[in-house]
């Protein structure tokens, strides 16, 4: 029984051993060199068992292989056994198990890695983390494009690890974010012995449109457009070049974003300093024209003091046109100082009031009631604009055109372009206005005849008909001028006479004024009421129907009478 009990124990012992010696496949074991041979080392992983590494395998990139008889290395067992009898190893997959580890506690730390590029792929590059092969996109190389990598190829340098999943082997890291560290580091250190207010040197590293980046010793200031000069800077060309040494103020330092402005003109005196006693309001300067927009033109009165004139103040006349049409760059002009403003840095000039007013000279050669000829330049719903001496409009209003047609009809009668004579009616300097009138050149029969008593109420008139219609007959008054309409109804006291077919055109008749308005100028006739008019006044004068005599009777005697 003893000896049953000790040949139990002695078989497990010797399975246990067996377990324990005997490596296990996909994992890492360690072995000795036992030789080298042929590019390849010998190793011995226990158990005898022997299995081969190529000699590239213990090589880092760009590096020759370290390794000799005796060293303990340690290798990923493939296979216990190949087909040559050997175990399958390889240095290069125990290099990678190790590295995969060792890089998850550095991702899961945020720390660095060393690496070396040696390769290039599709959108970037290989890195060797010591073991494992990562990729290095392009953008993350370096802060600014890499136009050329080969000094960065096979040279050992730390990475950050931005992503890695063992499951897949992908691993990004990046080297841009180890440089943007660094720089933030530089910047900070130096950012910090500056301040606001100082005066420094710096080297102008880049220029865009709107100011340069100058170098301040590891950290980059702007230097904006605005900062370069007192006077206009169109394109920091015009002051710097790259390379340049230049002074510098340091405006201010935005600690957060670590930004600095820089600035030039702060050297320099402020010219705006006494502008008021230098410009005065009403002063007439001569300038360069330095600029041209939309709405007017820059003028420099001297370095660092820029005016503005408006388009409205450019010319008297040209109320609609782009600066462009009146003023070019770089031409000298002589403006008047309108308004300075210091503390917003500003003064307007005038460009027309270095010039006579037209208006002011067209009223002192032109005086109201005066003639003057010009052209019709446009015709509108009120009136028409009549081009006169000095470049200088007049418009005549529509009810100003005719004494006795509607304004409407008679401007119909103008073309553009038509030489007319007019009145002068009013001037008015500040709004800028001439009133012309072109009836008042002649008589005003109307008018005249309203003034006179002529059309008055119930007094009589000689018409003559120019126009019979079914309704009634149209009639011009022979001594105004004035037409009216005659409706059928008051054509004749008897009903029989009012028919309008019994008038002709050109036939003279009187009749009796039964309204006029002065204002509209019309007057309404009425032969119907001249004969009932007639009517009374004959039978007031010889006496009344109750006589026995009839109004026929009545009636003749009086045209008898009248006829004696």
């Amino acid at each position: 029984m003893c000896a049953k009990n000790a040949m139990e124990e002695f078989e497990a012992l010797l399975k246990e051993s067996f377990e324990i010696d005997t490596p296990e496949e996909g994992s890492v074991v360690k072995g000795k060199v036992i030789a080298i041979e042929a590019g390849q080392a010998i190793i011995d992983v226990g158990y005898k068992m022997e299995g081969r590494v190529d000699l590239k395998e213990f090589a880092n990139p760009g590096e020759q292989p370290n390794i000799n008889v005796g060293d303990e290395v340690e290798v990923y067992l493939d296979r216990v056994e190949n087909a040559r009898g050997e175990a399958q190893i390889s240095r290069e997959k125990a290099k990678r198990e190790e590295a995969w580890d060792r890089l998850e506690k550095a991702y899961a730390a945020e720390t660095r890695v060393d690496g070396a590029i040696f390769g290039r792929v599709k959108g970037g590059f290989t890195v060797d983390l010591g073991g494992a092969v990562a990729f290095l996109p392009g953008s993350q190389v370096d802060v600014r494009p890499v136009r050329d990598a080969g000094p960065l190829m096979g040279m050992k340098q730390p990475f950050q690890i931005l992503k890695m999943d063992r499951r897949r082997g992908n691993i990004v890291v990046s080297r841009r974010a180890i440089l943007e560290e660094s720089r933030a580091e530089q910047r900070a250190e130096v950012i910090g012995n500056l301040t606001e207010g100082q005066i420094v040197d710096g080297v102008v590293k880049n220029i865009t449109e709107y100011g340069a980046f100058v170098d301040l010793g590891g950290v980059d200031g702007l230097l904006h457009v605005t900062d370069m000069a007192w006077r206009r800077v169109n394109h920091p060309t015009e002051m710097l070049n790259i390379g340049q040494t230049v002074k510098v103020q340091i405006i201010r330092i935005n600690q957060d974003t670590h930004r600095i402005s820089l600035g030039m003109k702060q050297l320099e005196a402020d010219p705006w300093g006494d502008i008021g006693t230098k410009f005065p309001i009403g002063k007439k300067i001569h300038g360069t024209v330095t600029n041209i927009t939309d709405y007017g033109a820059f003028v420099e009165l001297e370095p660092g003091i820029e005016g503005l004139i408006h388009v409205s103040e450019m010319s008297w006349t040209k109320k609609n046109v782009h600066p462009g049409k009146i003023l070019s760059t770089s031409q000298d002009v002589d403006v008047v100082v309108l308004e300075v403003d210091p503390s917003k840095r500003r003064i307007s000039l005038g460009l027309k009031q270095t010039l006579e007013n037209p208006w002011e000279a067209f009223a002192r050669t032109h005086p109201v009631g005066s003639q003057v000829e010009g052209e019709v330049k446009n015709k509108t719903e009120f009136g028409l604009f009549i081009g006169l001496d000095g470049d200088v409009d007049g418009m005549v209003h529509l009810s100003d055109l005719d004494w006795s047609k509607p304004g409407e009809q008679a401007i119909e009668e103008y073309q553009k372009g038509q030489m007319v004579r007019a009145q002068v009616l009013d001037i008015d300097i500040d709004k800028e206005r001439i009133s012309l009138g072109i009836k008042q050149l002649s008589r005003d029969a109307a008018g005249d005849a309203a003034a006179s008593g002529e059309l008055r109420k119930n007094a009589v008139v000689t018409c003559e008909v120019t126009g019979v219609k079914d309704g009634g007959i149209e009639v011009r008054l022979v001594d105004s001028g004035l037409d009216s309409f005659i409706k059928r109804s008051d054509l004749s006291r008897d009903r029989d006479e009012q028919r309008p077919e019994r008038f002709s055109v050109g036939q003279k008749l009187d009749a009796r004024v039964i309204a006029y308005d002065k204002k509209i100028r019309k007057v309404q006739v009425s032969i119907k009421a001249l004969e009932i008019a007639e009517e009374k006044e004959a039978v007031a004068q010889y006496g009344s129907t109750d006589s026995g005599a009839s109004l026929g009777d009545i009636l003749g005697a009086a045209l008898k009478k009248q006829g004696n």
